[in-house]
């Protein structure tokens, strides 16, 4: 007998498991709000510009195809400011307890499509840790580029900086308890259907057509002691005598 599944019982089995949908999800909030608020570490981030370019003097700077040279450059760039001859230089001027790999990792470069200006970002749990670093990698790469390709073509136009409130770009709390939210509904439903395909027992009418396959002729409906009983009578004779009650 194929079985097919009515809105009518996917409806009845969210009613009937709608408690411990309720109770997963608010368990999925609760622990990412606590994750989010208390264990996971804030990451704040500072971010400083480079301009590429091959000279100073405004008519090179709109040339179309030093601008060409240039952006074709930018790639070689990113590659050269994230590495160890950049990187280590930056951890021995700030003296800083941790390896060209860890320095690596909390650095990121974008470059804009059709841009000269490149975007070092750096992230790190101190602010102004994180703007000293980025400042200094740009120094560094602005002065060390010159020894590694034999050019003078790179330029800070903006410096790192430190805002007075200055909110950190990760964990984001309320977009996480968000997603606990949507992941504890959707473990909550799936665990309901679940539970019901895995619930075997006989409840209803329904229930004894689905598993022997025939269909229900009639049903005794059950009595309890609320009930009203209607007061029997009844005659007998007994040694000739009459009874009654």
């Amino acid at each position: 007998m194929e079985e097919t599944i009515r809105v009518k019982d996917i409806f009845h089995t969210l009613k009937k498991r709608l408690n411990l949908i309720l109770v997963i999800t608010l368990i999925a909030v609760l622990i990412s709000g606590v994750v989010s608020y208390f264990i996971l570490t804030p990451i704040y981030q500072a971010s400083t510009q480079i301009l590429v370019n091959q000279s100073k003097s405004e008519e090179s700077l709109y040339n179309y195809n030093e601008v060409q040279t240039n952006l074709q450059l930018i790639n070689t760039y990113n590659v050269i400011m994230k590495s160890p001859v950049i990187l280590d230089k930056v951890i021995e001027e700030l003296n800083l307890k941790m390896s060209s790999g860890d320095l690596y990792g909390k650095i990121s470069i974008e470059s804009e499509s059709n841009s000269q200006v490149i975007n070092l970002a750096v992230q790190d749990s101190n602010p102004k840790q994180a703007a000293i670093i980025a400042n200094k990698t740009a120094e560094v790469f602005e002065s060390e580029i010159v020894k590694i390709m034999n050019v003078k073509n790179v330029s800070i136009i903006a410096k790192a900086d430190i805002g007075e409130k200055q909110s950190p770009i990760k964990p984001k709390p309320l977009f996480n308890i968000a997603l606990g939210l949507l992941l504890g509904l959707i473990i909550g439903v799936i665990l309901a259907f679940l539970l019901e395909y895995l619930d075997n027992t006989i409840k209803s009418e329904q229930d004894i057509e689905k598993v022997l396959g025939f269909p229900v002729l009639g049903t005794i409906a059950t009595m309890d002691d609320s009930t009203p009983k209607k007061k029997s009578h009844f005659k007998t004779k007994l040694r000739g005598e009459t009874l009654g009650s």
